[in-house]
């Protein structure tokens, strides 16, 4: 049975957005235990929108939610707006970061015309990385990472991110993509590493969703424009390591 959600009165406009990248924080105290981040995404005006919202349950009185969502001013090398990515959170040395990587942005003014004024393109195949506290945003680039990608899934374990499938519009291709990102937090700097592994899967616009400690299905999805996916994975982690094998299909 669906229930009507309430916003308290401290919270700011929460836009609804389509395609937008949205992930929990995961965090070892109740009060922060329900908190989403919200980037990206399209508005009803199919404008795209760089801005992130972190979304967390206000209360909760008899099954009825009230939620807040606060806006992070973000500062620094702000992600352009766009769609079709995905934002993750790492744990490295008792600190967290929010990590934005892939997804898709209008052309840059000075290219637009007339003919492809609506025309998108895969952003840039940058890295990156936001203090959730400060919203400072730095930039990476990572030589493994060399066309733009959307609509992949991702996945986290501590301190890594795996990257699994997507679509690169320039060539409408959905490359069979497995990249290992390791994100390091020292004090000073960060430390971003990708090496791209085998065994990966052709994918896009999927589901993915956690059912135990170490394992992940992916459900759904695309093989090409018109051609559903009707397969279904399983992806084990085990010491670093990740396994992607078909599945019964539900």
């Amino acid at each position: 049975k669906l229930r009507p959600a309430s916003f308290c009165k401290d919270s700011c406009y929460l836009p609804p957005l389509r395609y937008p990248a949205v992930c929990p924080i995961k965090s070892s105290t109740v009060a922060e235990e329900y908190q989403y981040i919200i980037h990206g995404g399209k508005n009803p005006n199919n404008e795209l929108s760089d801005k992130l919202y972190i979304l967390n349950i206000a209360s909760k009185v008899n099954k009825k939610f009230t939620f807040r969502c606060i806006e992070k001013e973000l500062v620094g090398e702000i992600p352009e707006a766009r769609y079709g990515h995905t934002v993750n959170v790492v744990h490295s040395q008792g600190k967290k970061m929010i990590v934005i990587i892939g997804g898709r942005s209008y052309m840059a003014p000075g290219q637009r015309t007339t003919e492809n004024w609506n025309r998108v393109v895969d952003c840039m195949p940058l890295i990156f990385l936001v203090d959730p506290e400060f919203g400072c945003c730095t930039s990476y680039v990572v030589p493994e990472l060399q066309n733009g990608f959307s609509f992949h899934v991702s996945l986290t374990r501590n301190d890594t991110i795996y990257i699994i499938g997507g679509h690169s519009i320039e060539t409408n291709t959905r490359p069979p993509n497995l990249c290992k990102i390791k994100i390091d937090l020292p004090i000073g700097s960060p430390a971003v590493n990708c090496c791209v592994l085998s065994g990966g899967i052709s994918v896009s616009s999927a589901i993915l969703t956690q059912v135990k400690e170490n394992e992940f299905v992916i459900v759904g999805g695309y093989h090409s424009d018109n051609q559903k996916r009707l397969v279904c994975n399983t992806i084990n982690l085990d010491d670093n390591k990740i396994e992607i094998v078909e599945r019964e299909v539900p």
